[in-house]
């Protein structure tokens, strides 16, 4: 990894996290310290699935989801069996500002997002939305996720068609309804927007960085939970990026 990743990763988990990374300290003493910045937050739990379904269409399909950084979003889906594929990138802003270093800025309009390829045969449209909104993250925290703050770390769905953005909008607003949540959703549907792949050392960064702390503190529990509340679909074996590229 080069000096310059380091630095990225740095920056994510903030001054005193990096002084803890870089210090060796153990990822445990990192997730308390993240852990006081999260306490307020919505606990993992198994929503309702939705009432409402994408048609099932012939070939892979493609799913786009923003929800605080895509490390932890990619590990999720990576573990959901028929996924084909899960790759972070930027989505909500233009070409020339899709980077780490610009869209960190808070003022790119991009969101660190996670493109989902998909088998419909395998697993559907709606239950790739109840897992978002259940295992991979809080969808009731505006413009952050935890430690992670910023509009780089909203919650947003970035829907591939029209049919899409109305399942994900009437699932929201049936989840709303119910009450599943203590606050209401915070997830924004995006429309029209393009998905551009993060830098190579973003990929696959759970699976090539176990010991991280942020990772251990912030990252590791949404895959345990995916596990814990959806039993059915969990894949042991990650689909990496790397694989599906060769």
């Amino acid at each position: 990894m080069t000096n310059a990743s380091k630095s990225k990763i740095f920056r994510r988990v903030g001054p005193v996290q990096a002084l803890l990374f870089a210090g060796g300290v153990a990822g445990l003493l990192c997730a308390a310290v993240l852990g006081s910045a999260t306490s307020a937050a919505e606990e993992p739990r198994r929503v309702p699935a939705a009432r409402h379904d994408v048609a099932q269409a012939e070939g892979v399909q493609t799913a786009i989801f923003a929800g605080g950084c895509f490390w932890g979003v990619q590990g999720v889906f990576q573990h959901v069996k028929g996924v084909t594929n899960a790759t972070s990138g930027y989505a909500g802003g233009a070409a020339e500002t899709a980077s780490y270093e610009m869209t960190e800025t808070g003022t790119t309009g991009h969101a660190e997002a996670v493109k989902v390829t998909f088998d419909p045969r395998l697993i559907t449209y709606g239950k790739l939305l109840q897992i978002f909104f259940s295992a991979a993250h809080d969808p009731t925290e505006i413009d952050r996720q935890g430690a992670d703050v910023g509009t780089q770390y909203r919650s947003a769905i970035f829907p591939v068609n029209k049919e899409q953005a109305t399942v994900a909008a009437e699932y929201i607003e049936q989840l709303d309804r119910g009450g599943v949540f203590a606050n209401r959703i915070a997830t924004k549907i995006e429309t029209g927007k393009q998905f551009y792949d993060a830098e190579a050392y973003h990929q696959d960064f759970m699976f090539n960085n176990p010991t991280h702390p942020y990772i251990i503190a912030a990252e590791e529990p949404r895959v345990q939970a995916l596990g814990s509340l959806f039993p059915e679909v969990f894949a042991v074996k990650p689909v990496l990026v790397a694989d599906t590229r060769g």
